[in-house]
């Protein structure tokens, strides 16, 4: 059975490579974490400082450690730059073999494939290493372009929570999106021919 520790493996794909988050990238991630675009379906607390970004790298580092998320840095390999995170927010291996998606990129890299590489990257080690069956992301409603990205990369629209989750604005819907094993599995076998 899969145990992390607070070990997050690097991982190098054709444009990114995910790698653990380092109080170094405060700064990056808080422009990140702050951007309007970005942040504007996220459960995140406000940003108002690189301090903030670092508080949070920190409390994501404990999870790690405690078994409960694993998150990496998204960095664009040409730049060094980093541009977002993703990774998996709980995961359950007793029983159920799941695991939850989630992700955040900086806006200005959207609609360029790097969060499509990130999460195909994120899952395949879900999959292979820590065993899951099932990998589910609970998207805002509202956020349209996430419901028709993850629909994109493989994932099926299962339905609607409502009243998941409550905001400064009120109570939101979230849909439901899941990828089986044997569905990421038979994606492979498709590109390999």
């Amino acid at each position: 059975m899969y145990v992390c520790k607070g070990i997050i493996p690097e991982m190098n794909g054709r444009r990114i490579r995910l790698r653990r988050l380092e109080t170094d990238d405060a700064e990056a991630m808080f422009r990140c974490w702050s951007d309007p675009n970005t942040t504007a379906f996220l459960d995140l607390p406000a940003m108002h400082s690189a301090e903030d970004a670092k508080a949070l790298i920190h409390w994501l580092h404990l999870l790690a450690e405690q078994d409960e998320a694993i998150r990496w840095g998204i960095e664009a390999i040409d730049t060094g730059q980093l541009i977002g995170s993703c990774g998996f927010n709980i995961w359950q291996l007793d029983g159920a073999f799941k695991g939850e998606f989630g992700c955040e990129l900086t806006s200005a890299f959207w609609g360029q494939g790097f969060m499509s590489e990130a999460a195909e990257m994120a899952g395949a080690f879900g999959y292979t290493s820590m065993g899951l069956n099932r990998i589910e992301a609970f998207v805002d409603s509202r956020n349209e372009r996430a419901c028709r990205w993850f629909t994109r990369i493989g994932y099926t629209r299962e339905g609607v929570l409502r009243d998941y989750r409550h905001t400064p604005s009120g109570y939101v819907d979230a849909v439901v999106f899941s990828r089986l094993r044997k569905d990421w599995a038979r994606s492979i076998e498709r590109q390999e021919l």
